[in-house]
């Protein structure tokens, strides 16, 4: 298998990412801002498929509307002449201090209004630029006193924010979904929609389900000491992986954006077999942009921007190969059978069956042998983990 990225493997990467500055709370920027056409060129010299951005990655908040065209226009010249695609926009409403208590739940109704505006204009610009896909993070929408926020009442205005954009789009015609990515906390306290689980329950309270689904970022669900890949799962089940944000993250603490695989690789190895190879029929599961959102480490020179860059590609793709070697193995499948893992996808009762049939089965319940599980009937899990781990070190295969 080729570790040559290619625009095919539809890896992607939002300006904010190889632009971050390296600024943080305890810190100035250790690097000058990388040029919006540096980064396409970049990236399309490198294999990417796409770039992606924040309105506030292209033009500083504020701009005047000559200078928000002319930063579209670069942007929209350097994609043509390479090639790149941007297949997400999202737009900031975490960043400027109008929006230190949120931008669609802030208590403040005119920052409310403010950011619906914001976001609608920003709406258009993804459709002028071929966006699929509208990512929401409410880094903002939260609080860190219990008291200071009504969360049902929040909860309601955040409703009412993404039946008015699903309406938008409807009502232009436009070829967009939005993709909600929960966080559980920073830079809030706590974060509205923290988790998978918690965005696919407010997403069934909408008006147009059908056109809101899940952004999952990897260091998110981890920071929460969730496992990532079950969460992607439970995503894809529901239909609602629209977009997915891949980085690395060790253990349960700030949300550290290490390049993809350089946090938690057993994980990751796990995600990339689900994305690849876990369809129903044994193929692809996911067939969107492989997006990176990650950022290069602080005590980086722009050189080391770049291998960064390139070491989230190559870290995706030596995981595929390690997937498609796992999957191909004979032992493997053995272990799989033995393991009993593809039984769960037998339904439990017969086709016709009845809760009527299943009391009048014996061998369900009055022949059954319970007591044979005790000292017997393991399921071989340990070893079918140690083949995976063995083929995601490279010693078969």
């Amino acid at each position: 298998m080729a570790l040559t990225p290619t625009p095919e493997d539809k890896f992607t990467f939002g300006l904010w990412t190889l632009g971050w500055p390296a600024n943080d709370p305890f810190g100035p920027a250790t690097r000058p801002a990388l040029d919006t056409v540096e980064a396409v060129e970049g990236l399309a010299e490198r294999g990417a498929y796409g770039v992606t951005l924040h309105d506030d990655d292209l033009f500083a908040f504020g701009s005047t509307d000559e200078e928000r065209r002319h930063e579209i226009d670069r942007l929209k010249k350097a994609t043509e002449e390479t090639g790149l695609k941007v297949p997400m926009v999202t737009t900031n409403l975490f960043s400027h201090p109008v929006f230190k208590d949120g931008g669609f739940t802030s208590n403040d109704r005119e920052v409310r209004r403010f950011a619906l505006r914001k976001v609608l204009r920003n709406i258009d610009l993804a459709a002028e630029l071929g966006a699929e896909t509208f990512v929401m993070w409410g880094g903002r929408e939260g609080a860190e006193y219990d008291v200071a926020k009504d969360v049902r009442g929040a909860l309601e205005r955040y409703r009412e924010a993404v039946n008015l954009l699903g309406q938008y789009v409807t009502d232009k015609g436009y070829n967009i979904r939005f993709a909600i990515e929960p966080k559980p906390n920073e830079p809030r306290g706590d974060i509205l929609l923290p988790t998978i689980g918690h965005a696919l329950g407010f997403i069934a309270t909408l008006e147009r389900p059908e056109l809101v689904g899940l952004n999952p970022e990897t260091g998110h669900e981890q920071m929460a000491g969730l496992n990532f890949t079950a969460g992607i799962a439970q995503a894809l089940d529901a239909g609602k992986l629209f977009h997915i944000d891949l980085n690395g993250q060790r253990g349960i603490k700030y949300d550290q954006d290490l390049v993809f695989g350089h946090g938690d690789l057993q994980n990751a190895f796990s995600l990339v077999d689900l994305l690849e190879n876990g369809g129903p029929n044994g193929g692809q599961a996911y067939t969107g942009p492989r997006h990176f959102d990650y950022k290069p480490s602080r005590t980086e020179d722009i050189n080391g921007v770049w291998a960064s860059v390139e070491a989230n590609m190559r870290m995706y793709l030596l995981l595929k190969e390690r997937a498609a070697s796992f999957r191909a193995d004979p032992e493997v499948q053995e272990a799989l059978a033995a393991a009993r893992v593809p039984e769960i996808k037998t339904p439990t009762l017969g086709e016709g069956e009845s809760y009527d049939d299943l009391l009048a089965d014996r061998s369900a319940y009055e022949d059954f042998d319970p007591e044979a599980y005790f000292g017997g009937k393991g399921f071989n899990f340990v070893r079918l983990n140690q083949l995976a781990l063995e083929h995601l070190l490279g010693a078969r295969g």
